[in-house]
């Protein structure tokens, strides 16, 4: 039984205690919306105070060369590798998740000849099928969709790429990805795997799976701020076949030759597009050290410990609440996500209590755990906040009904 002495032990014996203390956050709030925006670093502000005083204020455009802005995308690619099993070669931090989707799908279809459709399943995160549909109008894919136990049986000769999410965005569901990669290669399929919703929190062996392509966010689990850049990555074996679409002049072998000619860089700086975001990839930087910093290993053991303290804390609290993530910690991704036809209001009164989770339509509750920083005690007060939101009734309040722009 769940109870506010066992979550303070817990807490206690956390070995990843202390590295709270280096986030923001704010006094009286229960944060559980690490799974959408991470939470500030301290030692983010200070960062970008030096990047924008020294580096850009004092050091203006030399700074590409003596701050070393230029490589900026390749480093901070080669700090998120080891958190999704990859070689630091293999991953770069660049664009958004949804312009690498675009690039990778169409790089994919070009090393699939003969083959135009891209298979995933439905319900799966909205950019990601909008990226197939967008490639579709054009006339370069074809959009196929399977329900998750029907994927493997509609790998046919035909299917160029599987595109899958992770862990699903709505339940937490986690998909087998060595076992879903080995039978779409066993089909002559590639995989693109989108880790926005693992990166950071869940573990990844992009490298142990022998995965394709993959992307990810860098504003959840890693911290980088609201619209952080994204990461790719492309296994080594594929570089060279890989055309990637978008083939601006960062993305170019010698970008300052200024040649009329586009030519590819050599490996995955060919993934490169437009002149990189230097402010936005410097937060990022110091999201992904303080992650990288705490390990995956001991990441993923508190992120069990925390859902499943939370998952026994909200059936005692709400017993009545359906819980539709996987029961197995081990098949599911750092959140715990309830069903409830007024979702919706029941979020408002819990931000209105302190307690930040958030809602994705048309009638779930998520509450992302972020092992960085989320405590036991956290978890407890949201079950107990929960409880009585529910029993009150207060979420009737026609102010929480009230659909603000973002959900």
């Amino acid at each position: 039984m769940s109870n506010l002495p066992e979550a303070r032990a817990l807490d206690a014996a956390d070995p990843l205690r202390s590295w709270r203390g280096l986030f923001a956050l704010p006094p009286g709030v229960v944060y559980l919306d690490g799974n959408s925006l991470g939470a500030l670093p301290l030692g983010t502000a200070s960062r970008l105070g030096e990047v924008m005083r020294r580096e850009w204020g004092e050091g203006l455009i030399r700074s590409w060369n003596t701050a070393d802005w230029i490589s900026l995308p390749r480093r901070v690619g080669a700090m998120i590798a080891p958190l999704v099993g990859a070689a630091p070669h293999e991953v770069i931090a660049c664009d958004s998740t949804s312009v690498n989707l675009f690039k990778l799908i169409a790089a994919a279809l070009a090393m699939r000849p003969g083959r135009k459709v891209v298979l995933s399943e439905p319900g799966n995160f909205p950019t990601d099928l909008y990226m197939i549909a967008g490639l579709e109008a054009q006339g370069l894919a074809e959009r196929r969709l399977a329900p998750r136990a029907e994927l493997v049986a509609a790998l046919d000769e035909d299917v160029a790429l599987l595109l899958l999410t992770h862990v699903h965005y709505k339940t937490g569901a986690m998909h087998d990805m060595a076992r879903l990669t080995r039978a779409a290669h066993d089909a002559g399929a590639l995989v693109l795997w989108d880790l926005s919703h693992s990166a950071g929190a869940v573990p990844v062996d992009l490298t142990g799976c022998e995965a394709d392509l993959a992307v990810g966010c860098g504003y959840k689990y890693l911290n980088g701020g609201p619209g952080a850049p994204a990461f790719a990555f492309v296994a080594e074996r594929h570089h060279e076949a890989l055309q990637q679409p978008l083939t601006g002049w960062m993305g170019h072998a010698a970008p300052f030759a200024f040649t009329d000619d586009y030519a590819p860089a050599s490996g995955i700086d060919r993934l490169l597009t437009g002149t990189p975001p230097i402010l936005a990839l410097a937060a990022l930087e110091e999201g992904v050290k303080l992650i990288a910093g705490i390990g995956m290993e001991r990441l993923t053991t508190k992120s069990r410990a925390l859902s499943e303290f939370l998952r026994a804390a909200i059936a005692e609290t709400a017993p009545g609440l359906p819980c539709i993530s996987p029961e197995d910690p081990t098949a599911r991704g750092s959140q715990l996500s309830f069903r409830h036809p007024e979702a919706y209001a029941i979020c408002q009164a819990l931000i209105a209590r302190g307690v930040i989770g958030d809602f994705r339509d048309p009638d779930i509750l998520r509450l992302g755990l972020a092992p960085a920083y989320t405590r036991f005690e956290d978890c407890w007060n949201a079950a107990q906040a929960l409880g009585e939101v529910l029993e009150s009734g207060e979420w009737e309040r026609p102010e929480y009904r009230q659909r603000a722009a973002v959900t």
